[in-house]
């Protein structure tokens, strides 16, 4: 199985890449992992929330591959704790053929469009996170469940 975050626009405040990479290239470590940004859209200024939302849909939804299951990373999801979530992430290792994809949209959420698309919706959390925090907290949670799973000394509980 491959695993992928897809994110729409580029991380840019520096000290996210960095903490961002780290926790990517650990990941790496214990599973087929990889990033893929979907370039933010120009000229935003002219379009109103909705109009945004159903021209990053677009993008978004052309990015799914044939096969993938699709995770929305939305406030309206499931919650997991850590161990909950490793526990899911070693179903999703045993059922998934091909990618689990785990997407963030844009500042404004999801078009109809990517959400009937979805196989399913969890949240990180109650709160409002900036789009380049959320890359962080989900890849960081992923290595989590990754180290969960191996029985390694990152987690403590």
């Amino acid at each position: 199985m491959k695993t992928t975050l897809l994110v729409v626009g580029r991380t840019v405040e520096p000290h996210f890449i960095t903490a961002i990479n780290d926790y990517v290239q650990r990941t790496k470590r214990y599973l087929t992992f990889e990033m893929e940004v979907i370039p933010e859209l120009k000229n935003t200024k002219s379009f109103s929330m909705e109009v945004q939302k159903e021209k990053e849909g677009e993008l978004i939804c052309k990015a799914f591959q044939p096969g993938d299951v699709i995770v929305l990373l939305d406030e309206g999801g499931k919650e997991m704790r850590s161990i909950e979530f490793a526990d899911y992430m070693k179903r999703k290792m045993n059922t998934v053929n091909k990618r689990l994809v785990f997407v963030i949209g844009g500042p404004y959420g999801f078009s109809q469009k990517v959400y009937q698309a979805a196989h399913e919706k969890m949240s990180l959390s109650k709160m409002t996170f900036s789009h380049q925090m959320v890359r962080l907290i989900f890849v960081e949670q992923l290595y989590r469940a990754m180290n969960i799973l191996s029985g390694g000394p990152y987690h403590h509980e």
